[in-house]
């Protein structure tokens, strides 16, 4: 597989596309975050395991002697062609993302195309990656079932870096909601919110879900002050409902362009329920989700 490097990488935003309909929509969420983040973008193309050209297996054990030669160099024939044909669609979509990326104004772009796990490949790229920006469902996911790309889980659950989940088309960003809870995982979110560039100077809505009592009007409100001392002019909401369903319903009424929220639980029960809030939020919210482990 190729890298190629127009500039150094480090810190870089990791644009992951795949040439499905979300490609566009990650290139251009990736775009706008380099820019405000003032840091390149590394876009990376994932073949998939056993795409390119096999060996030949031997056969001979379920079909028949006079037929295995012929179907075996037939077998080998297409393996091979399905690979270059695999290598060739990933050279198109990585030259596509560079020339959109530096279209959108990202002066410094490189491109990775490897073989393999998603996620392995995003662990080897996590000392020099800052954001990665992923779409919601994969090239072959099903729109009508809702369903989440294969790898997309995976990947939030293991990154350590914030994890962009670009909605089907980018749209201006100028307002964002935090869903805080007070637990680490949003702690972080806010820290980074509070620190980087990626969201300074847009309107800032921060939500707690919860029992109007003295504990949660305290952990709100000492959550918008860290925001407010960070230079943001904060709302703050105190709501009590389920947590999907309360946050969406915001996000609708207010007419929010973001979303940052904490990822998963660290439980390993909580973290195999697939109806788990952040899993919910991901299936059904229209707008990008900026997501905290």
């Amino acid at each position: 597989m190729t890298d190629t490097q127009s500039t150094t990488t480090n810190n870089a935003v990791l644009a992951c596309v795949d040439g499905s309909v979300y490609t566009d929509s990650v290139l251009a969420h990736a775009a706008w975050a380099a820019r405000r983040l003032e840091v390149p973008v590394r876009a990376l193309h994932i073949q998939p395991p056993g795409s390119e050209y096999a060996a030949p297996t031997d056969l001979s054990g379920a079909i028949g002697l006079g037929a295995k030669s012929s179907l075996l160099e037939k077998l080998t024939q297409m393996d091979e062609a399905r690979g270059k044909l695999d290598q060739q669609k990933g050279k198109l979509i990585l030259e596509h993302a560079k020339e959109a990326l530096a279209e959108a104004g990202v002066g410094a772009v490189s491109t990775l195309h490897r073989r393999g796990s998603l996620v392995e490949t995003l662990g080897e790229l996590e000392a020099s990656t800052q954001l990665s920006v992923l779409g919601k469902r994969g090239e072959h996911a099903d729109f009508a079932s809702m369903h989440l790309g294969s790898n997309l889980e995976r990947v939030v659950r293991a990154a350590h870096h914030p994890v962009l989940i670009t909605s089907r088309a980018f749209q201006p960003i100028e307002r964002f909601i935090i869903a805080y809870d007070g637990g680490s995982s949003t702690r972080k979110a806010l820290e980074f919110v509070a620190t980087s560039p990626l969201l300074a100077g847009l309107e800032c809505h921060l939500l707690r879900i919860g029992t109007d009592n003295d504990e949660n009007r305290r952990s709100l409100a000492q959550a918008a002050e860290q925001l407010r001392q960070a230079g943001f002019s904060v709302q703050t909401a105190l709501q009590q409902g389920k947590a999907d369903e309360t946050i969406s319903a915001y996000v609708q009424s207010n007419d929010m362009d973001l979303l940052v929220m904490g990822a998963y639980g660290h439980s390993h029960i909580r973290t195999l329920i697939i109806g788990s809030t952040t899993s919910s939020m991901l299936r059904s919210c229209p707008i990008p989700v900026l997501l905290f482990r």
